[in-house]
Order: C-alpha cells, then sequence, then structure tokens
C-alpha cells in the first residue's frame, strides 16, 4: 500500500507545486507514502508477533491484505461436545489477549465451528458457546469488549469434507480474524 500512495502522492505533488515540480512530488511522495503504509505496517508488525507467540502451539496464522487470522484447532482448543476451554490451550490464549492489547487497532471476531455430526441445531448452540468462551477468556485477560464479536456457523462453513475423520477433525475448529477498526486506515 505505501508504494502505491507514494506513487499517487509524487504525482498529486508534482501538480500542486508548479514551480519546483521535483520538491512537490518528493514531499507528496513521503507524506501519502507514510499515510497509506500506516496501518499495513502496524498489520505486519502484529503478524509477526502472532507468528512468534503462536509457534509450536497448533495455531495457524494466516494473513490476506489487512486481515489477519488465526485457526485453532478443535482437538487443542476444546475436549470433544464441549465448550470448556483445555487448560493446555491457556498460554496460547494469554499470548493473543497480551498481543490484541498491546496491537488495539483493529476489531477481533472469534467465529466457532463444527463438523457435520449430530444435528444441526445442537452444532450451531455449540459452535456459538465455544466462541464466546474464547472471546469471554480473552475479556478476563483485559480485551477491550467494544473490539470482540463473537459467532457459531456449526457445520455450515466446513473447510473439509465431514466424510472422513480427518475431514471432520478440521472442520472443529474457531477461528479468529482481526480487520482495521472502521476510521483506521
Amino acid at each position: 500500500y505505501g508504494g502505491i500512495g507514494a506513487f499517487a502522492g509524487a504525482a498529486a505533488g508534482a501538480l500542486i507545486n508548479h514551480d519546483n515540480r521535483g520538491k512537490g512530488a518528493l514531499i507528496g511522495a513521503a507524506v501519502a507514502g507514510a499515510a497509506a503504509a500506516g496501518y499495513g505496517y502496524y498489520a505486519d508488525k502484529q503478524e509477526e508477533e502472532l507468528r512468534r507467540s503462536m509457534q509450536g502451539t497448533g495455531v495457524e496464522v494466516q494473513r490476506q491484505g489487512d486481515v489477519i487470522q488465526l485457526i485453532m484447532p478443535g482437538n487443542i482448543t476444546f475436549a470433544t461436545d464441549s465448550a470448556q476451554i483445555a487448560s493446555s490451550f491457556y498460554q496460547p490464549l494469554n499470548n493473543l489477549a497480551n498481543s490484541f492489547r498491546q496491537y488495539n487497532q483493529n476489531s477481533i471476531e472469534v467465529v466457532g465451528h463444527t463438523d457435520s455430526t449430530g444435528s444441526h441445531s445442537h452444532n450451531m448452540a455449540l459452535s456459538q458457546r465455544r466462541a464466546q468462551s474464547v472471546a469471554d477468556y480473552l475479556l478476563a485477560q483485559g480485551v477491550d469488549p467494544s473490539r470482540l464479536s463473537t459467532r457459531g456457523m456449526g457445520p455450515d462453513q466446513p473447510v473439509a469434507s465431514n466424510a472422513t475423520a480427518d475431514g471432520r477433525a478440521q472442520n472443529r475448529r474457531v477461528e479468529v480474524t482481526l480487520r482495521p477498526l472502521p476510521g483506521v486506515q
């Protein structure tokens, strides 16, 4: 984003400062480049911190543009058919909470997912309870509640086939998605 902003700023600066187009272009490039790189740089730093703190925990960190997503497999977060967080997962969640307190310029959406075993209504409720358990834990660690939201998707967004045990295991997960807060560039 910074490069595009710098190019646009250089063009605008050259047009605005008729007396010294080179100086105007340089100033425009510097100002626009820094502004455009703002959230991108911020997200780069947060992603780097999350990758470091989640290393070896089983949590996968993905990034697409300004959106960072953490995928927490169900086998490391919850026991079967339970919304109680496994005690072995407290440390990774503590690491997340620390990051969320340090990097406070994004919204945090916690989404629970299940496999298709059992009734749809049971899985929808279970996925919502799991998402809420993760959110409640993060809140207890001092994460700003105005940044957090939860959803339960049940079995409606599988990432693998529910026909195999391995596929069902991949579908049981909690995803935490970070997006820029409205107005943050």
